[in-house]
């Protein structure tokens, strides 16, 4: 049922959208991973899941289970809901028994969607998971113009996996700060991804002297 529905999603995509993928040959072959990527539309989850490579689960907020259509094929496509805001650590005990089964992880750890196309502020949840799981990280950027109309261009772009070993040395029990570090090394890896790299400032003063 999953690669059915994962197949029909891909078609229907396909014709709504222009899509193109880069960097798919980052992504780690035979072992789950985190896609932790930016968040542009509820359509997302689809849109990276549509170049990952096998199984995969995503959080998803609760209310979107309510209608039963959507809750379905959200289910199918492997969503289990996340009540935001109410601390709720059993989500992370789901999404690291959600790894152990084989599945990838996908993360948006904006945590809401951007109204401007800009990366914001990210959050620790998938730098918490990685350190628990030894799951890689896989940075996504979503890129696209201003608005999602009919036969938008839309490539998504996968990076290089970040290792969670290379900064947490306990994972039972994971530092705060290395979380953090962690953390700021995909954020910065997916705003790279979206945004390109920052223009290089012109040394004025350097270049009167010459």
């Amino acid at each position: 049922m999953y690669y059915i529905v994962k197949f029909l999603v891909w078609a229907a995509f396909k014709i709504a959208y222009s899509l193109s993928f880069e960097g798919r040959e980052n992504i780690p072959k035979g072992v789950p991973v985190i896609y932790a990527s930016n968040h542009r539309t509820n359509a997302d989850p689809p849109l990276v899941g549509i170049g990952a490579r096998g199984k995969y689960a995503f959080m998803a907020k609760e209310e979107l289970f309510r209608n039963k259509l959507f809750g379905w094929l959200i289910r199918s496509l492997g969503a289990f809901p996340v009540s935001r805001g109410k601390g709720d650590m059993t989500v992370i005990d789901t999404a690291c028994d959600r790894l152990d089964s084989g599945r990838s992880l996908m993360i948006f750890p904006e945590g809401t969607r951007s109204k401007d196309g800009k990366v914001h502020r990210g959050h620790s949840g998938a730098a918490l998971i990685s350190a628990r799981s030894g799951a890689m990280i896989v940075p996504v950027g979503v890129c696209f113009g201003e608005k999602l109309r009919f036969r938008t261009k839309i490539c998504v772009k996968y990076g290089e996996p970040i290792r969670p070993e290379d900064y947490i040395d306990k994972p039972e029990d994971p530092n705060p700060r290395q979380l953090v570090r962690l953390k700021n090394r995909y954020m910065e890896d997916i705003k790279l991804l979206v945004e390109g790299p920052a223009p290089a400032i012109e040394d004025k003063e350097g270049a009167q002297d010459e």
